[in-house]
C-alpha cells in the first residue's frame, strides 16, 4: 500500500491530542503529529489534504441486521408513516408500482397513531390485493402484519402462540410467517439488499457491523450467505440458538462459521410488541409478555460455552427476563468462577429494565451490555411509548447508562437496524442526552462505547483497535464538521464547547440542535470503503 499522510485537520488520539498529521502504512497508524514535522519524516509520501477536517477511529455498530436493514432501504420503508390510513396509503401505492412479487416492509409504530392500533388483516388484504402475499414487520422487528395470502402459506399459524385472527403476529406465529416470507427472495434480492446495507454503514463511518442473527430471525441460509458476501465492511457473526454442551457449542460454531453463540439469542421479545418479559403486568395490557429461556436454560448455555471457549449472549428487554439471566449467570459463576466466566466476554443485548442488583452483579462478572441509544430518543419521555406501556415510574428507569458504566459494565453502543437507523453519531448524541436525566453518559465516553467498546464486545481486546495511535489498525472516518470555535448561544452550550469531559475532544458540542458530522471518507485497515 505504501505510506499516505494524512494533514491539515483535527486527529482524535489519545497518545497525540493536539494532531493535526497522520501517517498510515500498510494499513497500519505508524506516526501522529504536525503538518511540517509529517512531512519532513515522510517526503515520499501520497499526501492527502484534510482541509480542517476532523478524523477519528472508525465506528463498529456492534447489532445490526444486515439483510433485514438492505430489505428496508430497497423496499417498502413505513417508519415515516403517521397514521393508519397514511400506512395503508403507502402499502396501496407501493402495490400499484410493483404489481408483481410479494411486498416485504418494515419500520410501522402504531403507538404513533390516533387512535394506537395496527391495520387489519382486512385493511392491509383491501390495500394491496386479495391476492398478493405481505409481510410487514413492526419497527421493534417482534410482530408483524400479514396479508391473508401469506398466512395461507403457512396454515399452522393459527395454532401457534402469538395469533389471534385479524391481528398482528407476534412469537412463534410471527417467526413462522417471516421465514415464510423471506424464503420467497431470491439470492440476487438477498446480496442487493446487503449490498445495499453494508454501502448505507460504510457511509456513515462504520467499517464493521456485527450480524445478530438465529434460526427465528432469518434462518442458517441467510447467515451463510452473508459471510460468503464480499464488502469493505467487516462482519463478525452472532447465531442465536442455545447450547447445552460444549462439544454441541463447538460443533454448531464450526458448522456455520459464526463467531459466537449470541447477539438476538431471545430470552424475551420487546415492549412495543407486549412481549418484553416483566415481573408486573403492562400498564396498557393485562400480560407479562414471553419468555423463551428460563434461568436453568440461560445456565446452560453459558456453561457450555465457557468452557467451550465460545462467547455467548441473549437478547434481554424486561425485568424478569433480566432476573433469568443474572440467575443463570450465578449458577455458572458458583459452578466455574467469576474468572472463568469473565474471561469469555459474554454480551447481553439491549438490557433496558436493570436493577441495582442486576447491574452490580453483571459488572462483577465482566458482562458486556450492548446497547442502543437510539431506544430511548424514540421511545423514551414521560410521554412515548415506553411510558405507556409500562407508566411513567417503569419507563423512567430504563436504559440506565450511567449506573451501568459506574458499575464497571462495558457498554458497547449500536443501532438494532432497522429497527433505528444505522447512524452512529445520532446514537453518541442520544446517549449523552437521555431522556431521562442522570441516565446519560458524557459523549466522548458514549464515542468510545461506540469505537473501542463495540470492538471489545466483538472479542478484539489488543487494546489498540478503535484508536489511532501507532501500531493501531488504520480504521478511521473522516468527518466535515462545524468548526471548533463556534459562538456559544448560551451558557449551557459554552460549558459544552470547553470542557473537554462533556465532548468528543476536536468536535463541536454534540446538542440536540447541533449538526451532526458528515462522513466524508472511510477506510477499514488502510483500504478506503466509502468517499463522499
Amino acid at each position: 500500500m505504501g505510506t499516505q499522510l494524512l494533514i491539515g485537520g483535527r486527529i482524535y488520539s489519545s497518545s497525540a491530542p493536539d494532531a493535526t498529521a497522520m501517517a498510515v502504512t500498510d494499513g497500519m497508524v505508524v506516526w501522529l503529529g504536525a503538518d511540517k514535522p509529517g512531512l519532513a519524516l515522510h517526503p515520499d509520501a501520497e499526501v492527502i489534504q484534510l482541509d480542517g477536517a476532523f478524523v477519528a477511529p472508525g465506528f463498529v455498530d456492534p447489532h445490526v441486521h444486515v439483510t433485514a436493514l438492505g430489505l428496508k432501504l430497497t423496499g417498502l420503508d413505513l417508519a415515516g408513516a403517521q397514521s393508519l390510513e397514511q400506512c395503508l396509503a403507502l402499502v396501496r401505492d407501493y402495490a400499484a408500482a410493483h404489481p408483481e412479487g410479494s411486498i416485504l416492509g418494515d419500520g410501522w409504530d402504531e403507538t404513533r397513531w390516533a387512535g394506537g392500533r395496527a391495520p387489519t388483516v382486512a385493511e392491509l388484504d383491501a390495500a394491496a390485493g386479495a391476492d398478493r402475499q405481505v409481510y410487514l414487520a413492526r419497527v421493534d422487528g417482534h410482530s408483524a402484519l400479514a396479508s391473508s395470502a401469506l398466512l395461507a402459506e403457512v396454515p399452522e399459524v393459527t395454532s401457534a402462540t402469538g395469533y389471534r385472527a385479524g391481528e398482528p403476529v407476534r412469537a412463534d406465529a410471527h417467526h413462522l410467517v417471516r421465514a415464510a416470507a423471506l424464503a420467497g427472495l431470491t439470492r440476487a434480492q438477498r446480496d442487493s439488499a446487503r449490498k445495499a446495507a453494508l454501502d448505507a454503514a460504510a457511509a456513515q463511518g462504520v467499517v464493521a457491523v456485527h450480524e445478530c442473527g438465529g434460526p427465528d430471525i432469518a434462518g442458517c441460509t441467510d447467515m451463510q450467505e452473508l459471510l460468503e458476501f464480499e464488502h469493505g465492511v467487516e462482519v463478525r457473526a452472532y447465531w442465536g440458538a442455545a447450547v447445552r454442551s460444549a462439544e454441541e457449542a463447538k460443533a454448531l460454531v464450526q458448522e456455520l462459521g459464526v463467531h459466537g453463540l449470541a447477539g438476538d439469542l431471545f430470552v424475551d421479545g420487546s415492549l412495543g410488541s407486549h412481549t418484553a418479559w416483566l415481573r408486573a403486568p403492562y400498564a396498557d395490557d393485562d400480560s407479562t409478555g414471553r419468555s423463551y429461556l428460563d434461568a436453568d436454560a440461560v445456565a446452560a448455555h453459558v456453561r457450555a460455552c465457557t468452557e467451550a471457549g465460545i462467547q455467548a449472549g441473549f437478547h434481554v428487554i424486561g425485568d424478569a427476563a433480566m432476573d433469568a439471566v443474572v440467575a443463570g449467570f450465578e449458577q455458572v459463576v458458583d459452578a466455574l468462577g467469576g474468572p472463568a466466566v469473565a474471561a469469555r466476554g459474554h454480551r447481553i443485548e439491549h438490557a433496558e429494565m436493570l436493577d441495582a442488583d442486576h447491574i452490580a452483579k453483571l459488572g462483577a462478572w465482566g458482562v458486556i451490555a450492548s446497547v442502543q441509544p437510539g431506544f430511548d430518543a424514540a421511545w423514551g419521555g414521560p410521554d412515548e411509548m415506553y411510558a405507556a406501556r409500562l407508566g411513567k415510574d417503569r419507563a423512567a428507569t430504563l436504559n440506565p447508562f450511567a449506573a451501568m458504566a459506574a458499575a464497571g459494565i462495558s457498554l458497547a453502543i449500536g443501532s438494532d437496524a432497522p429497527v433505528t437507523p444505522l447512524d452512529p453519531w445520532s446514537a453518541v448524541r442520544a446517549a449523552a442526552h437521555h431522556r431521562t436525566p442522570g441516565n446519560g453518559i458524557s459523549p466522548r465516553a458514549a464515542f468510545a462505547a461506540a469505537t473501542r467498546g463495540a470492538w471489545r464486545a466483538g472479542g478484539v481486546r489488543d487494546g489498540l483497535a478503535g484508536t489511532l495511535v501507532p501500531g493501531a489498525p488504520a480504521s478511521y472516518a473522516i468527518w466535515q464538521a462545524a468548526p471548533l470555535v463556534v459562538a456559544a448561544a448560551t451558557d449551557t452550550v459554552q460549558r459544552w464547547s470547553t470542557d473537554p469531559r462533556s465532548r468528543v475532544p476536536g468536535l463541536p458540542p454534540l446538542t440536540p440542535d447541533t449538526p451532526l458530522p458528515r462522513c466524508l471518507r472511510t477506510v477499514h485497515r488502510g483500504v478506503t470503503i466509502y468517499e463522499a
